[in-house]
């Protein structure tokens, strides 16, 4: 079950600072590290796979609120999937990230996606199906069309991403950081919405 986001005050006292919980789930070396650390630090490098679990942090500072992204990037080998799920609990989002030129990886993805489903109710988490390897197109085992389906069907966002050449990285964490404060949204105005009702049921008049 997902954990509530951390509200505070941004440094500026205006802004609420929200603090997210994500987590990067997905087979080994499909690129789980690399697009965490472009990210963070717009910068590349070829990891050795993760013994596991990394931590990495990220701050964004946008017009409605202050969001403090902790990126938990976890293990893709097999001997630690048994442990993975101790690292996504309270997440408010997760990357399910497979390689385009290797169709195992999108079929573990799957596999990924029902390990979440089995943690979280639709509403309680944002997940993403994320194409990674754009860079190597030309090797491709799995179509967009077939990603894009797939996503579709499962009421997931997607993107196709290269963490090497850059290409669409921080796009698909804005769209997770946008679908966060959009249902942060419809929260608070359903929370207001009820509160309405209930003060209406306290004045109005019963029936005899």
């Amino acid at each position: 079950m997902a954990q509530k986001a951390m509200p505070g005050t941004s440094l500026e006292g205006i802004r609420p600072t929200c603090i997210y919980k994500m987590v990067l789930l997905g087979s080994t070396s499909v690129g789980k590290s690399s697009l965490a650390y472009r990210y963070v630090k717009n910068d590349f490098r070829e990891s050795l796979p993760t013994v596991g679990c990394s931590f990495f942090t990220q701050m964004l500072s946008l017009e409605e609120a202050t969001i403090k992204f902790e990126i938990w990037d976890t293990a893709g080998q097999e001997k630690y999937h048994s442990v993975c799920h101790l690292y996504y609990r309270g997440a408010h989002a997760a990357l399910l990230v497979y390689d385009i030129t290797n169709k195992e990886t999108f079929n573990r993805a799957k596999l990924w996606l029902r390990d979440l489903e089995k943690e979280f109710l639709p509403d309680e988490i944002v997940i993403a199906l994320v194409g990674n390897k754009m860079d190597l197109a030309a090797e491709r085992e799995v179509s967009t069309e077939e990603g894009e389906e797939f996503a579709r069907t499962k009421g997931l966002l997607f993107m196709e991403t290269s963490a090497k050449s850059n290409h669409q990285v921080n796009d698909i964490f804005m769209a997770i950081v946008q679908e966060l404060l959009q249902r942060k949204r419809e929260e608070a105005s359903n929370h207001g919405l009820l509160t309405v009702n209930l003060e209406e049921s306290r004045t109005g008049t019963g029936c005899c």
